[in-house]
């Protein structure tokens, strides 16, 4: 064998391995196939100083098999866009929503993430006949749920709401970040990084921090900033 047909044959095991590994992230749309349109949500940004907590909702063909699909934490920012414009290609029906800072501050942010969730499903063009979740159940949501405990990582749906909501968040972020690159909201997307602390202390909070998440990092003169 050729060094050349070697790397084929290799490359072939990958793609299957690959395959075999999209085909096990099914295992819950498949167990629910009696479901006209099964939608994936999941969230992101619920630990960031500053920013909205965002939450996604993925309504995928029922034959969808979107290859290097993972939990969004797991895959490289230049994997992510990419699956991000597959996945917004193929799917049915997509939602977004979003809470903004102040009012994660007013009701908290277990609370924001539920609304975030809500609107998600509210802005599918299509109504969904189950939701799969990652670890939560949703109140307040008229539509069969299955809370799944690390479900970005165990379902193909769930995994494409992680990537849709990351993704849009991390644009949103990065246009920030030119608005105010005193926070380099590009590199950090809100986290609490100790070069973000760093300018907090120095230039204080900006329209976008949660006050209820940075309070202990600022004196009482930079809490008047939020007045």
């Amino acid at each position: 064998m050729t060094k050349k047909e070697e790397a084929e044959q290799k490359r072939r095991l990958r793609l299957e391995k690959e395959r075999e590994r999209v085909e096990a992230l099914c295992e819950f749309e498949k167990k629910y196939a009696f479901c006209a349109n099964i939608c994936g949500i999941d969230e992101v940004g619920r630990g960031p100083f500053a920013g909205p907590v965002m939450a996604g909702a993925v309504i995928l063909p029922k034959n969808a098999r979107i290859l290097y699909i993972n939990d969004s934490k797991k895959l490289s920012p230049k994997r992510r866009e990419e699956l991000y414009d597959r996945i917004m290609e193929e799917a049915v029906s997509v939602g977004i929503g979003a809470v903004a800072p102040q009012r994660i501050d007013e009701i908290n942010i277990l609370q924001a993430t539920y609304e975030a969730m809500r609107e998600a499903v509210s802005k599918l063009s299509v109504r969904p006949d189950l939701l799969l979740i990652d670890a939560v159940h949703i109140p307040d949501l008229d539509v069969k749920q299955v809370s799944i405990v690390k479900g970005d990582a165990k379902s193909q749906s769930i995994a494409a709401a992680s990537i849709i909501a990351k993704v849009t968040r991390d644009r949103l972020m990065c246009g920030y970040d030119k608005i105010m690159p005193e926070y380099h909201f590009a590199s950090n997307k809100g986290y609490g990084t100790r070069e973000h602390i760093e300018a907090l202390r120095k230039y204080g909070p900006s329209p976008i921090h949660r006050r209820t998440f940075i309070s202990k990092y600022i004196g009482t003169d930079r809490e008047e900033q939020f007045e």
